[in-house]
């Protein structure tokens, strides 16, 4: 399997987000090729607004579960969550797998923007493959966890793409980065780096966190981390769900015990991992 980068990326900020990238690539070269239903699909013009599908043959108004790759914003592709594909088409849905634009070159709120376009490209094709365009799951790990938030959260932006945002039945984003404010970043920090690399003004780091869009909320969240994720992931998680919980919609919150923040993403890789019945729980919720 081809992981040439559409466009170069920055170095990895630190060993172990390498280790992991190595891993779930890895990972990925032993997909099941029975259920890789169509590979860098186009949802926009840029090369990097790109999707793969994967489902089982015979699959009809099946729900669809997309989930965002992780990378900061400036890293990553669609490939670090295949091996996730086979265990989310067992359990009856479309696995949708898309990449989106990254930072500096494309700055925030170009991913959100493109999960939005993505979203509205899925509700009116995804029939091709069985899935329900009706019936969205969102998630995703670290920035993708952010990245699925945001497109639950920002409804006229839903609205924009064609995407009634009742059609969102639920979100489960794992580690999420979900706040971007620091008032005083450490230099060379990756707090700094949202600075410097992700906004377009300072001033939008409230504007692009997904804490700062819960009012309101009609879409299930279910969100998770690890027992030792980074102390900015679990305090705006934590957050989140506090301000979550007063919104119409259900909410929940769960740490993973002893995992840190790529073991979270590296858990699934057991098709029986209890995350995956969360993700049933809520299927079977709230699914039309």
């Amino acid at each position: 399997m081809d992981h040439a980068p559409l466009f170069a990326q920055p170095p990895l900020p630190f060993p172990a987000a390498q280790r992991y990238e190595d891993t779930v690539l890895e990972w990925a070269r032993d997909l099941d090729a029975g259920i890789l239903r169509a590979r860098d699909l186009a949802y926009g013009p840029d090369p990097q607004q790109r999707y793969d599908v994967f489902a089982a043959g015979g699959m009809r108004g099946a729900p669809v579960l997309v989930f965002w790759h992780g990378g900061g914003w400036t890293n990553g592709y669609k490939e670090y969550v295949h091996f996730m594909a086979e265990a989310v088409v067992r359990r009856g849905l479309v696995f949708v797998a898309p990449t989106y634009r990254l930072a500096p070159r494309h700055r925030l709120p170009a991913a959100f923007d493109d999960a939005a376009l993505l979203l509205g490209e899925l509700r009116r094709t995804v029939g091709r493959w069985g899935g329900d365009g009706r019936n969205l799951y969102l998630s995703g790990h670290s920035a993708g966890g952010g990245t699925a938030a945001m497109a639950a959260l920002r409804k006229r932006a839903l609205e924009r793409a064609g995407v009634p945002p009742g059609d969102i039945r639920g979100c489960l984003p794992i580690s999420g980065v979900m706040d971007l404010h620091h008032p005083c970043p450490e230099p060379d920090s990756l707090e700094e780096r949202v600075y410097t690399t992700l906004l377009e003004q300072p001033c939008e780091d409230a504007l692009m966190s997904a804490i700062s869009w819960t009012a309101g909320n009609l879409v299930p969240m279910m969100a998770s981390y690890g027992e030792r994720d980074s102390a900015r992931v679990i305090g705006a998680n934590t957050r989140m769900y506090e301000l979550l919980k007063h919104q119409p919609a259900d909410a929940g919150l769960h740490a993973w015990e002893g995992l840190d923040h790529f073991d979270t993403h590296l858990m699934l890789a057991d098709p029986g991992h209890a995350w995956y019945g969360h993700l049933e729980a809520l299927v079977a919720r709230t699914s039309r």
